[in-house]
């Protein structure tokens, strides 16, 4: 089969869709890989690389003519025209985005968005959204870092001490853990907060401080301990005492990171301008749901503004920021993702049978699947 790697266009994005380790594993299974000339360049992959791994060096029109095309991001408009009918197409294709996702189907494309695959342990493996996470979690302390005018760790000196940074990282999921750990590396004091009170173990793990809201009823505490392992959403009776306690860490905090971020809705605001008022000058807000409207309704998507005193950084791709590694993490996850896609004979199928299969075919036989 004739497996197509194309440069990515969108502004910003340095990643790759297949590196020379996956391009190897391809070419094992028979397939010929044509990647776009300088496709890599961005994510520290030169041509020399991907034709040392077997790959073909081609053009636009040449990664884009194959069978099975592997992306990052959805196809943009100038791409589409390159596209044939009946060609796979396998990336991060947003499946909220239903004009899109529209002119995939009407392209007659087969069409897998792979941030929509289940959350589930057989699909761990391609699991793009925790493994980009993983890393957006990392480079926001590293952007805070960079950002704040004091060190991280206490240090004594002869000159006097100089006290640890606080830091408080709001939404503890993969991003917000990665974070921690990261802060935790470099020295800081570091309090989490989550709406999910069962994740207290997991920060605490990391060295951290979960900032912790007691249980004043039955039904609170009910909530808490949830169902099958999964949290329920709180009451907002313990909604709104948590709000008080993380407005307390956050003024005293000197770097807040913001993950909370649920796709295809707008970001949650977890961080209020009065709240941005109450913190000291010099302090940093990494804001990663700055894509979809900010955890703080201060802060400008893909710019680093000053409001307040305090540094608000809204870039909104992280993991473009460390391509080589984001590429290869995402390479993975997109060969796992093959071998349900691909048959013993090398041939591509659409098992609907399939659940993993199933949740992120977004376009199939002219029609869109979800949106």
């Amino acid at each position: 089969m004739l497996i197509g790697v194309p440069a990515e266009t969108m502004a910003g994005e340095t990643r790759v869709a297949a590196t020379p380790e996956t391009v190897k594993k391809l070419k094992a299974q028979g397939h010929t890989v044509r990647v776009q000339a300088h496709a890599g360049t961005a994510a520290s992959v030169p041509d020399g690389a991907y034709e040392a791994a077997g790959a073909e060096i081609t053009d636009a029109a040449g990664a884009f003519a194959c069978d099975l095309v592997l992306k990052v991001r959805a196809p943009q408009e100038p791409e589409m025209a390159l596209l044939r009918t009946g060609t796979t197409v396998v990336g991060m294709l947003n499946p909220f985005d239903a004009p899109g996702l529209q002119r995939m189907a009407q392209a007659g494309l087969t069409a897998y968005a792979l941030e929509a695959a289940p959350r589930t342990s057989r699909a761990q493996s391609m699991d793009v959204l925790s493994s980009q996470a993983n890393i957006a979690g990392y480079k926001a302390v590293m952007l805070a870092a960079d950002n704040y005018q004091r060190i991280f760790p206490m240090l004594m000196t002869a000159a006097g001490t100089v006290k640890a940074a606080r830091v408080v990282v709001l939404g503890v999921g993969v991003a917000g853990l990665q974070a921690i750990a990261t802060a935790k590396r470099l020295g800081a004091v570091i309090e989490a907060s989550d709406v999910r009170p069962s994740v207290k173990e997991q920060v605490e793990s990391l060295g951290a401080k979960f900032i912790d809201v007691p249980y004043e009823t039955p039904e609170e505490k009910e909530a808490a301990e949830g169902v099958g392992g999964y949290a329920r959403p709180m009451p907002q009776s313990w909604l709104d005492r948590q709000k008080q306690e993380v407005a307390k860490r956050v003024a005293a905090a000197d770097i807040v990171i913001t993950t909370a971020l649920i796709p295809g809705r707008a970001a949650p605001v977890l961080v209020t301008e009065d709240m941005v008022k109450a913190m000291k000058p010099g302090s940093v807000i990494v804001d990663l749901a700055a894509a979809q409207g900010g955890n703080c309704p201060l802060t400008q998507a893909g710019a680093v503004t000053l409001q307040h005193g305090v540094t608000l950084i809204g870039e909104t791709n992280l993991p473009a920021l460390v391509a080589a590694d984001a590429s290869a993490l995402y390479a993975r996850n997109v060969l796992d993702f093959l071998k349900l896609v691909i048959d013993a004979q090398g041939v591509l199928q659409v098992d609907l049978n399939d659940d993993i299969v199933d949740a992120c075919l977004v376009a199939y036989q002219g029609a869109v699947r979800r949106a």
